[in-house]
């Protein structure tokens, strides 16, 4: 069973966390919410919904995971930034050659890690493409793949940023299973 974390940050944006927690979940993936404080405490998202994670980072760091996913949303995008365990566990990620993902405002913390480096992605408009990061081209896509790292430029985009996590772990097949139902 591929295993996938998600930090969930104080002000994350909830359309893209509950999204990927739901979707992930769907494709048989085991998926840990993790929050940043030191004690379990509930999530407050940047709309106001309250979310409550699996387990704190700190536990969850004891864990080895598949993919690493960052959901978006101000300030929530801002305190991945700040907290000093993320940069390292990114790197660590990408050093393992495993999935490092990131959507909206999030990918920002993936530049500051230093792993979008000649590498193509996407952010929420004016998050990626102004920043000087050196080789990068920012492509406004709604989702874009380069190799392991997938990045997504906001919440309208949630169920294709997501879906592109599960056919990148699972595959095609697993990624139109859990689209069938989706009846988009």
């Amino acid at each position: 069973m591929k295993n996938v974390l998600i930090p969930l940050a104080q002000g994350c944006e909830e359309l893209e966390a509950v999204t990927l927690i739901d979707l992930l979940r769907r494709a048989q993936f085991k998926v840990t919410t993790a929050g940043l404080e030191l004690q379990l405490t509930p999530i407050k998202a940047s709309r106001g919904t309250t979310l409550l994670p699996d387990t704190s980072l700190d536990q969850a760091l004891k864990t080895d995971y598949d993919m690493l996913v960052l959901p978006g949303g101000l300030p929530g995008a801002d305190h991945l930034n700040d907290d000093p365990r993320i940069i390292p566990l990114i790197q660590k990620m990408v050093t393992e050659n495993k999935y490092t993902c990131a959507i909206c405002a999030a990918p920002r913390t993936l530049a500051r890690a230093g792993v979008l480096e000649s590498k193509r992605a996407t952010s929420y408009p004016g998050t990626l493409d102004q920043m000087e990061i050196s080789g990068m081209t920012y492509t406004g896509e709604a989702v874009t793949i380069d190799d392991k790292i997938i990045t997504g430029r906001g919440p309208g985009v949630a169920i294709d940023f997501t879906l592109a996590l599960i056919e990148a772990l699972g595959g095609s097949k697993l990624k139109q299973q859990v689209e069938m139902p989706l009846l988009r």
